[in-house]
């Protein structure tokens, strides 16, 4: 049953799970996508946005036309619906691994027991589903990283990460969009741009959305930049 907290005089709090996993993170995002077809429906009025995480859900709505109460209320009955999540978009994002733009790969390697050729097929073959947005603008989390590469993070981050570093640690992997110091772990680097610079789609994945990293070469990453 799904769990409410009041956020404010503004917001209601939906948590679906107390812990992630794959299956509580799909319920997130379907009844995000219920409430949002709501919206657009025009059949509730007061919610103003919706904020995916790993299991929770949080309902931002106008004070001055609806309340805690009304948007719980709301909420329960979309939930009972059942409604189907709408069938995710599949991105295919190009990574070069070379050591030069991936200066945590040895490392990993060493830490997971695996050669540096074999971190990069256990990345590849990675099932990967964006699970939320978060800490910095268009750092899509994704799901999905192998056991054999889950890495901790590190004890001090290193400062004038570049952009379109592709990035692991903790069972999640993430692509950034700027320059960021991170405790992450660099192995790749990629021209994919998960903010495209479009106004009216300003994030290249949804939550739920599955992603593919496909190898590169450096000539390749170099020509695509």
């Amino acid at each position: 049953m799904n769990r409410f907290a009041p956020v404010g005089d503004s917001a209601v709090l939906v948590e679906l799970a107390s812990e992630f996993t794959e299956q509580a993170n799909r319920q997130v995002v379907a009844l995000d996508q219920a409430i949002n077809r709501a919206i657009d429906g025009g059949r509730v009025v007061g919610l103003v946005e919706t904020v995916p995480a790993y299991v929770s859900l949080l309902v931002v709505f106008d004070p001055l036309v609806t309340d805690h109460d009304a948007v719980c209320a709301v909420i329960n009955q979309l939930d009972a619906t059942g409604a189907v999540a709408v069938e995710p978009s599949r991105h295919h994002v190009g990574v070069c691994y070379d050591l030069g733009v991936a200066p945590d790969l040895e490392a990993v390697a060493a830490h997971s027991g695996l050669s540096p050729a074999g971190v990069v097929e256990a990345h590849l073959a990675g099932s990967y589903r964006v699970v939320m947005y978060g800490f910095a603008p268009g750092y899509a989390y994704l799901s999905g990283v192998p056991a054999s590469i889950n890495v901790p993070r590190k004890l001090q981050p290193v400062r004038g990460v570049p952009a379109g570093s592709v990035i692991i640690a903790g069972g999640q992997c993430l692509i950034t969009t700027i320059e960021m110091p991170t405790g992450w772990s660099v192995i790749g680097r990629t021209h994919f741009r998960v903010l495209p610079d479009q106004p009216d789609a300003p994030f290249a994945f949804r939550p739920g959305d599955e992603i593919v990293f496909d190898r590169i070469t450096l000539d390749e990453y170099e020509a695509a930049r």
